[in-house]
């Protein structure tokens, strides 16, 4: 009989090989009591859905029982321990709540504490979704969990804490779930799909504990439903089955926004009108790639990762969105996005119109006369004043940039190359001197600035000719954009190393001077 993944790989000790992940916290406080004989009368489990709370509830429930407990996890072995995960043994309940919430129910339990264990050392009661039940059923609940008989143990369960009366609260030990860490939930999927044999790339294992939210629970749903029909499942598969645009997406929907470019705008919403994917899904990514923006304007570089999980090329598309925008800017577009998914909650049939004028409204900021828009278009003139203050000619929006394709690992055999290839010439630099381009690469995006800190600059004796070489090939298509080209020769000119107009070439070749360390290296990859 076939049994869906998250049931077959649920845990069943504290800690150790199939033990629970990412809740430290609440586990090693509970393996510490257990072992120690230091149980609590009534425990509250509170936190997100699919967390671990009735996991941890009913391996507390085998610790208590176990006859052969070690070290305050259980055996598994026993009698006591197989009864309880078969869900067969007398004296563990598991009840919901949301089906029982009336005052007779807890009236039951009451005369049923009342008798001894019939086979186990204690009775337990795992009650679940515990807010939903009616208040009479919370006052009929204080005075059994205040002093409750020696062989009975509560642990209640709720995702919405703010809806338990205090006084339920204050007669149990809390334990707080939280949401696990996007690489903690991916490493169990990898885990998973090589107990089972199904194929998993990390890439795909990291966007499927990105869409489920800090749930393990989740992310293994969504992982047995890519992998169905034997599929490998792949960064692609996960983006097709669950309907997802991807970043590059959501990037390009914010430079056309930041462009003005409203042909763009339509031609994104009808790629994904057209395609599998669906638009609230995709307002809702887009939504989220906002915040993201929001976070990186507001937090400096080495506080990010704690909020972020983007791969290293992720991250400059990010970062290449978010410096077109102005902060007051972003926080109006958060209103209008708003505005748009509740529409498109309230009328599903009109999804693509709202998600369009929504765009429509995000791009051109005139067509708004709210309080919000005004500090966006204000916020945006102040920019334009500033450039212009400091020297640096006002440019058009770059166009966007791209991800890079992964790398290959297969190298063309010798052989294989035509035998009339000539390599690419070296370009001529006698007379050139190199510049020190520290100041100038502040002055410039932070999208070309890392590209440009490992690039070699040299400045001809008439300060009209520029060669700069970047080891990056990626870095050299980006430096080479003619937004970026722009952007560097207004740099180089405010630095006074070059005069007005001087001609900028960007060519392959590594700093000469000093040796690269190899963790440096793999910024090329």
């Amino acid at each position: 009989m076939h049994q869906a993944l998250y049931r077959k790989y649920r845990p069943r000790a504290f800690d150790g090989e199939g033990g629970v992940t990412g809740q430290d916290h609440v586990t090693s406080v509970l393996r510490y009591e257990t072992e120690n004989g230091r149980t609590s009368h009534a425990y509250l489990f509170c936190g997100p859905r699919g967390t671990g709370k009735t996991t941890c509830a009913k391996i507390l429930a085998k610790a208590v029982n176990c006859e052969h407990p070690v070290r305050g996890n259980p055996c598994g072995e026993c009698w006591a321990c197989q009864s309880i995960d078969a869900g067969s043994a007398p004296d563990v309940l598991e009840m919901d709540a949301a089906s029982n919430t009336g005052v007779d129910y807890i009236r039951d339990i009451k005369e049923a504490i009342s008798y001894v264990p019939a086979a186990l050392k204690k009775k337990v009661y795992i009650i679940d979704e515990v807010h939903m039940l009616s208040s009479g059923a919370f006052n009929a609940l204080l005075k059994t969990l205040e002093e409750p008989p020696e062989h009975v143990i509560f642990i209640l369960a709720t995702t919405e804490f703010h809806k338990l009366p205090a006084t339920i609260v204050s007669r149990c030990q809390r334990f707080d779930f939280r949401r696990i860490k996007a690489d903690v939930i991916a490493e169990r999927l990898m885990y998973i799909a090589g107990r089972e044999s199904i194929p998993l790339t990390s890439d795909a294992a990291l966007l499927l504990a990105k869409q489920a939210q800090g749930g393990m629970r989740d992310a293994i749903s969504l992982f047995e439903l890519t992998a169905a029909g034997g599929a490998e499942v792949t960064f692609e598969r996960v983006s097709e089955v669950l309907g997802l645009s991807g970043i590059e997406t959501q990037y390009k929907t914010a430079c056309a926004v930041a462009r003005h470019d409203l042909a763009s705008v339509f031609k994104i919403v009808s790629v994904v009108e057209n395609s599998s994917k669906d638009i609230a899904v995709y307002w809702s990514e887009l939504t989220g790639f906002w915040r993201d923006m929001l976070v990186v304007k507001n937090l400096p570089e080495d506080a990010r990762a704690a909020y972020l999980d983007y791969t290293e090329p992720e991250m400059r598309l990010l970062l290449d969105a978010a410096r077109r925008f102005p902060a007051e800017a972003i926080t109006w577009h958060f209103t209008v996005l708003d505005e748009a998914q509740r529409e498109m909650t309230r009328l599903p049939q009109t999804k693509r119109l709202s998600a369009e004028l929504a765009l429509i409204r995000m791009a051109d900021a005139s067509l708004d006369s709210s309080p919000a828009a005004l500090l966006a278009r204000i916020a945006q003139l102040e920019d334009k004043v500033a450039k212009l203050a400091s020297g640096v000619p006002a440019e058009p929006s770059p166009e966007p940039i791209s991800l890079p394709d992964p790398p290959k690992t297969v190298e063309k055999p010798p052989e294989a190359v035509p035998q009339d290839a000539k390599p690419e010439p070296e370009p001529a630099d006698t007379g050139m001197q190199e510049a020190d381009l520290t100041e100038a690469a502040e002055k410039l995006p932070e999208s070309c600035r890392s590209y440009l800190a490992d690039s070699e600059c040299l400045v001809s004796a008439d300060r009209r000719q520029v060669l700069i070489r970047t080891p990056n090939e990626m870095g050299r298509m980006i430096l080479s954009m003619p937004a970026n080209i722009a952007s560097i020769r207004s740099a180089l000119f405010a630095c006074g190393l070059t005069d007005v107009g001087a001609q900028i070439e960007i060519v392959p070749g590594a700093k000469p001077k000093a040796k690269r360390a190899p963790v440096d290296e793999l910024a090329d990859f």
